[in-house]
């Protein structure tokens, strides 16, 4: 990853993380918590693509599994977040540009319960039956309907972002200035008209002495 990507989505995601825990998290909503740091990896993966998507997500989810009050085992979040920041990178649309709203929403809406559903059955690998008893179904749709609300005041934004940040306006012009445009120069200077003017001047000037040469050669002969 490029170093401008790597601090523009560490950036990103510990502020998605602080607002997650110190805001969203004390709203005490029925069901599962608003997921900024899912949202935040989806329009980071979208605009990155699988590779870094997947990265961005295992650090993400490594940061959520360490972060207090953080009560499962560390890594369990980190493997969920990668495996949805690589699927949703392989879904990126092209240039990082949306064309319509619908096609993020439903990977949105996909993301929320697949990371949900995921977590759910990590924890149970491990020994953890807390989705049991707040009931399975009534997480995967308050998941999916919190983070499809949130969805359109996060998503577009970020993804614009990361667009911006990845385009570096500065180094396109360094490197511009540093190749410049041999040709149209050389042809804008006047320079290779000139010589070639130049050139062909001389040899028409040559042709005409030669010529001359040639007619006087001849008049002697002719005397």
């Amino acid at each position: 990853m490029r170093f401008n990507r790597m601090l523009l989505s560490t950036t990103l995601v510990v502020v998605a993380l602080v607002i997650q825990v110190s805001v969203l998290a004390r709203l005490h909503l029925p069901g599962a918590v608003p997921d900024l740091v899912l949202l935040t990896v989806l329009a980071l993966a979208m605009v990155y693509g699988h590779v870094s998507g997947a990265l961005i997500g295992f650090g993400a989810g490594l940061l959520a599994d360490l972060a207090p009050p953080a009560d499962h085992a560390a890594g369990r979040y980190a493997l969920v977040l990668c495996v949805i920041g690589y699927l949703a990178g392989l879904v990126k649309p092209e240039n990082g540009q949306l064309r319509s709203a619908t096609g993020p929403m439903a990977v949105v809406v996909v993301a929320a319960m697949g990371s949900t559903l995921l977590y759910s059955l990590v924890g149970a690998l491990v020994g953890d039956t807390a989705a049991r008893h707040v009931g399975l179904g009534n997480l995967l749709f308050t998941a999916a309907l919190y983070d499809l609300l949130l969805a359109p005041f996060v998503v577009p934004a970020l993804m614009a972002l990361a667009r911006r940040a990845d385009n570096d306006p500065l180094a396109e012009s360094s490197t511009s200035a540093k190749a410049p445009d041999v040709s149209s120069g050389w042809l804008s200077s006047g320079t290779g008209l000139r010589i070639g003017r130049q050139r062909g001047g001389l040899r028409v000037k040559a042709t005409k002495a030669r010529v001359a040469r040639a007619g006087r050669i001849k008049g002697v002969k002719r005397l």
